[in-house]
């Protein structure tokens, strides 16, 4: 299946490119997600005069991007959870747990941009996390798990 890129998508390539993927990889994700269109004839001629808008609007996601990492650069979330004696917690924090506290901190982040390499937090103590704010963005930053009292 030959699709055009109306995003950057990682691994695959760039705006504008006409890529070959697997029909499964088109048709359930890139069509669906709006980050490529099939490249026929018409979409290909409606693409280029397009083009610019795309580009466009690329990098104003990019630099809104890089000013949300710059705001978040040296950030350091703390989270209350209960915890037993010997530091392991009742239940885990995870992706949604830290995008909640980050948003409720006026840092406004989705649950799928927090990348947990380590699976969820299930201690006390500091933890380093991945925040993808953009294909070309990441961010980390340090979540300390505290004990309530």
């Amino acid at each position: 299946m030959e699709v055009i890129l109306l995003k950057k998508v990682a691994n695959l390539g760039n705006i504008g490119d006409r890529v070959s993927v697997k029909s499964g990889y088109g048709r359930n994700f890139l069509l669906p997600t709006g980050r490529a269109t099939l490249a026929t004839a018409g979409n290909v001629t409606k693409f280029e005069a397009q083009r610019a808008e795309f580009e466009k609007k690329a990098a104003q996601d990019l630099s809104d991007a890089e000013s949300r990492a710059i705001a978040l650069k040296d950030y350091k979330l703390s989270i209350a959870a209960k915890a037993g004696s010997e530091g392991k917690l009742f239940g885990s924090i995870g992706t949604g747990d830290i995008a909640e506290a980050l948003s409720a901190a006026g840092y406004p982040v989705v649950r799928a941009e927090v990348r947990m390499p380590n699976g969820p937090i299930r201690m006390v103590g500091e933890t380093v996390l991945q925040l993808h704010l953009h294909t070309d963005v990441n961010v980390d930053i340090t979540v300390t798990v505290v004990a309530e009292a």
